[in-house]
């Protein structure tokens, strides 16, 4: 079985080349063409990825990333990551993706129209700064192949770089995944 990780706007990091290990992982996508960008904080690398690739392009990327596959993967993403999974949901006439995870995509309250055509597991942070998460929940919880949990970790939790990462968090849906994965 094949794992594709799709990085937030940090891209590849340590944290996210640990967590590759963990999975077991076959691939990262990411919005810099894998070079190593080593941010100094979140605010610097959101401003990066806004002002040189932005979501559209990111989908981009990794829907070109997905063509090259010879076999269906579970792709798990995270933030901006999320939002490019969760963009791509609504098609997969080659069937590239066997199940998505998306946590944390903030940019799914822009999207959301969108029905999955394979299962889609979303995890959502217990606040945002910027909407509503309960509201947010109850747009898309009755959507065909599409899961739901609010967990009580915050945006991050999950990305050793973030000022939000949760040891506690980031150890049970390591967990989670791993056995969901696996089956």
């Amino acid at each position: 079985m094949s794992i594709t990780l799709v990085s937030d706007v940090f891209g590849i990091t340590p944290g996210l080349l640990r967590l590759k290990d963990e999975l077991g992982a076959t691939t990262i996508v990411d919005p810099y063409n894998g070079q190593s960008m080593a941010f100094n904080n979140e605010a610097d690398a959101y401003s990066y990825f806004v002002s040189t690739v932005g979501l559209e392009c990111y989908v981009s990327i990794l829907l070109k990333a997905l063509e090259t596959f010879e076999s269906p993967t579970t792709l798990v993403g995270f933030s901006v990551g999320a939002s490019a999974v969760w963009s791509l949901s609504a098609s997969d006439e080659r069937n590239l993706v066997k199940q998505a995870f998306c946590f944390y995509g903030s940019q799914i309250r822009n999207l959301t129209e969108i029905v999955p055509c394979y299962q889609t597991n979303l995890v959502f942070p217990q606040s945002e700064l910027h909407f509503d998460v309960a509201e947010l929940i109850y747009k898309l919880k009755n959507k065909p192949n599409v899961s739901i949990s609010q967990v009580e970790y915050l945006h991050g939790f999950m990305n050793y770089h973030s000022t939000n990462f949760n040891e506690e968090g980031y150890k049970e849906h390591v967990a989670l995944l791993q056995s969901v994965i696996s089956d």
